[in-house]
């Protein structure tokens, strides 16, 4: 896979707000915000999508959620809601093809896909 943003964000190569970072798991806030909180949130090991998951990414990708639920009391969303979104693919919506997670509250959101 060749290097994304989001693994120069990692390496920090790039400047981005960076809320939380260890070993696993990087997130920062999204440059082009689709709710007053949002926050990616992406596995350090860049793996392009959903359809690239392997059996060995399962620790992870279920550390995305904690860090996920500890970022949503930290932005003051988590009493109100939020919503955790991965798109996957160019129909799913994907633009950066290193697997991420949104993190989007801070108001209603309504529903998530309208009715066909």
């Amino acid at each position: 896979m060749s290097e994304t943003l989001f693994t120069k964000i990692v390496k920090r190569e790039i400047p981005a707000d960076i809320l939380f970072q260890d070993d696993r798991v990087t997130a920062f806030r999204d440059i082009h915000p689709q709710a007053p909180s949002h926050v990616l949130i992406i596995p350090n090991k860049p793996i392009p999508s959903v359809n690239d998951v392997t059996p060995e990414d399962e620790a992870v990708l279920g550390y995305l959620f904690v860090v996920a639920r500890k970022l949503a009391e930290q932005e003051g969303v988590a009493e109100s809601g939020y919503r955790l979104l991965i798109n996957c693919g160019d129909d799913g919506g994907q633009e950066v093809y290193h697997l991420h997670m949104h993190l989007l509250g801070g108001r209603p959101l309504g529903r998530m896909v309208a009715r066909a």
